[in-house]
């Protein structure tokens, strides 16, 4: 994952409000996303991710959607974004998220019960999204087929506690007054179980 290395290390990090934000083209389309920098996320994603029977991708919005639209187009499998607009349709769930620096309601439309999902994001940082999503999707009954997330910062309160199910990462790692560190150097990622480490699986 060279060029996904190469661009956390080289990522701006702000304050907002005493939260320590990477702004980075993955999850922020800021700086300018490069195309190449994003077949490599996708193509790793596609390899990481367990596709087996999966009849939906799955992806909050917004920062999610580029990646699960190009996964989407190489594998043919559908896309549910889910949104932060409620439009009332029939079956539509309301879930609320909290991040570090933000809460709000997202709405799930078009998943039912006996779906075999991936989910897919861009980041994972406090976890409060990834959990109220999880929590939404079990309550619809849908089967969580797999979890793969591009970047986990590892920094901070544990982002998959309250997650009961595995979660794949692309690359993790810390941030701190000096920069990004990255916590497996092989940029890996590996399976990451809830409250745990890189278990170092490979492709």
């Amino acid at each position: 994952m060279d060029r996904l290395a190469s661009s956390v290390r080289e990522a701006p990090i702000i304050d907002k409000d005493g939260y320590s934000y990477l702004v980075h083209p993955i999850s922020n389309c800021v700086p300018t996303l490069d195309p190449g920098l994003l077949r490599e996320v996708v193509v790793k994603t596609i390899r990481k991710a367990n596709l087996e029977d999966v009849d939906k991708i799955v992806t909050p919005a917004a920062m999610g959607i580029h990646i699960s639209t190009a996964v989407s187009l190489m594998t043919d499998i559908p896309l549910v974004v889910i949104r932060k607009r409620e439009y009332g349709l029939e079956g539509e769930v309301a879930l609320a998220k909290q991040t570090g620096y933000s809460e709000g309601e997202m709405y799930i439309n078009d998943v039912r019960e006996g779906d075999r999902v991936l989910l897919l994001d861009d980041l994972i940082s406090t976890g409060g999204t990834m959990r109220a999503i999880v929590e939404a999707l079990e309550d619809i009954g849908a089967d969580i087929v797999d979890i793969v997330i591009a970047i986990r910062k590892v920094d901070g309160e544990d982002a998959l506690a309250g997650i009961d199910h595995p979660v794949k990462t692309l690359i993790n790692i810390r941030v701190g007054e000096d920069g990004v560190e990255i916590v497996d150097e092989e940029g890996d990622g590996g399976l990451i179980e809830a409250g745990g480490e890189a278990a170092g699986v490979s492709d």
